[in-house]
């Protein structure tokens, strides 16, 4: 094993953080888009309005961590990951199955959003920022928690797409 300084940790760390601030940011722009046209899956719809706010709250647990180490979060990782998903999700729109291929790239994303804060949690045990454990901890089981009953709810999705494409309704959102 690689024996890194505590500055070199720490700096990866914060690093990090502001990478987890702007992904967060970015899944904000993605659901609240998505949440926009959701007109015919309203359990979907109202899932995503949980994870908004449990979304609100990881972005406050990372400002929290990143002020304790006297940091910020980048505007310019923000503005950009934020821009990245506004522009993710107005690809779907255009899709006659837009439903399913946001349930598909809302279910790798939240998976993403689970291997970061698996790695910020790794470097904080590393660095010795026990501080930050409990609240990455936190936004961790909420994105798996999230996973999880997207994974749980792609078959009922799927087959409401289909029930509503085999009626002639427009079965997209």
């Amino acid at each position: 094993m690689v024996v890194l300084s505590p500055e070199a940790v720490r700096s990866i760390f914060v690093d990090g953080l502001r990478n987890a601030h702007a992904l967060e940011n970015q899944a904000l722009s993605i659901m609240n888009r998505q949440l926009d046209r959701l007109e015919k899956y309203p359990e979907v719809a109202q899932r995503l309005r949980s994870h908004v706010d449990e979304t609100n709250g990881q972005i406050g647990r990372l400002e929290q961590i990143l002020e304790s180490l006297n940091e910020s979060h980048s505007a310019m990782k923000d503005l950009g990951a934020s821009f990245m998903g506004n522009m993710a999700a107005l690809g779907h729109t255009v899709a006659g199955d837009e439903i399913l291929k946001n349930s598909f790239a809302n279910f790798a994303f939240e998976n993403y959003e689970i291997a970061a804060y698996k790695s910020l949690i790794e470097i904080a045990q590393r660095g010795g920022f026990q501080n930050a454990i409990p609240l990455l901890e936190a936004s961790l089981k909420e994105e798996q928690a999230m996973a999880a009953w997207m994974d749980q709810n792609l078959s009922a999705v799927t087959d409401r797409y289909l029930q509503l494409s085999i009626a002639g309704a427009d079965a997209s959102h």
